[in-house]
């Protein structure tokens, strides 16, 4: 596996002997001062150049950074927009475990947007013709602070399809169960968890991508009841799941009401609780529920 400054050298090497290319700059993980450093970061790359068409025209130019195992083109794909004139990117897995994800990008398009991410290095640039950026930082990826409304909205939401969930579990839908729990009621347990971290932390710290981050700032058992949320494809490990998902919400919202000087919903929490307990002792060939 080619060392970090192996890759850098590479990088950088292709785009001094390219007079295409007017300057490099790198985004991502590698410029996180934060981020876990592992064999499995990868190199986000941003060539900036005058045009992007004889790049990609040339099926070949990207051989020069490895021996490629095998690859993504996503502005080919059929499913999101894309804007070659300004922006082109190949994501690149070589055999040798080193994965770059590069994108050319016109001089114009960058000078425009290369402060829109904060998490941004500039590694060359020939003839200064990119502004002047901050030094980089996750700060703006810190937890938030949330406001009243925005901390009633979570737990509204949270207990509220919570009764999509078993009126799920009882069909045994367990497909449409894993949905609702993991990309709509699960977000909003992250978020009250955020938000003790937050507190916690005097709001200075980000949980990561997908919260992966959390177990650093949570205590051992939290974070050890979080997991315990997650379920396989069985109806009666999912019901356990959520009661230990309801109750570690309930308890994490009382602790963020209370740090904050908030007003939390307790008869919502209890009546949402009573009505999954209600459906999980439901018969199957139920005609009615109360």
């Amino acid at each position: 596996m080619r060392t970090e400054q192996e890759m850098y050298e590479t990088i950088l090497d292709i785009a001094r002997k390219d007079d295409r290319v007017k300057a490099v700059y790198m985004n991502g993980s590698r410029t996180n001062p934060n981020a876990s450093r592992d064999i499995f970061q990868d190199y986000d790359i941003v060539y900036v150049v005058d045009e992007t068409a004889s790049f990609i025209e040339d099926k070949k130019w990207i051989q020069k950074f490895g021996d490629i195992m095998y690859m993504q083109y996503p502005d080919e794909s059929p499913d999101y927009p894309n804007d070659k004139n300004n922006h082109y990117g190949w994501l690149m897995q070589f055999y040798d475990g080193n994965r770059v994800d590069l994108t050319v990008q016109t001089l114009s398009y960058a000078r425009e947007h290369i402060a829109d991410d904060k998490l941004c290095r500039v590694l060359l640039d020939k003839d200064n013709v990119l502004p002047a950026i901050e030094e980089s930082t996750d700060r703006e990826r810190y937890v938030k602070r949330p406001t009243q409304e925005q901390f009633l909205s979570c737990c509204n939401e949270f207990w509220w399809c919570s009764n999509n969930i078993a009126k799920g579990l009882w069909r045994e839908e367990i497909t449409y169960v894993q949905d609702m729990t993991n990309f709509v009621v699960r977000k909003q347990l992250e978020k009250m968890l955020s938000w003790k971290i937050g507190v916690k932390e005097d709001f200075g710290v980000s949980i990561g991508k997908s919260a992966k981050y959390m177990n650093r700032y949570l205590e051992k058992e939290t974070y050890q009841r979080y997991l315990m949320t997650y379920f396989a494809a069985d109806v009666e490990e999912a019901w356990k799941a959520v009661s230990v998902m309801c109750k570690l919400f309930d308890q994490t919202a009382k602790e963020v009401a209370a740090a904050l000087n908030y007003r939390y919903d307790e008869h919502e929490a209890e009546m949402a609780e009573k009505y999954l307990m209600d459906v999980r002792s439901l018969p199957q060939n139920a005609g009615n529920l109360y």
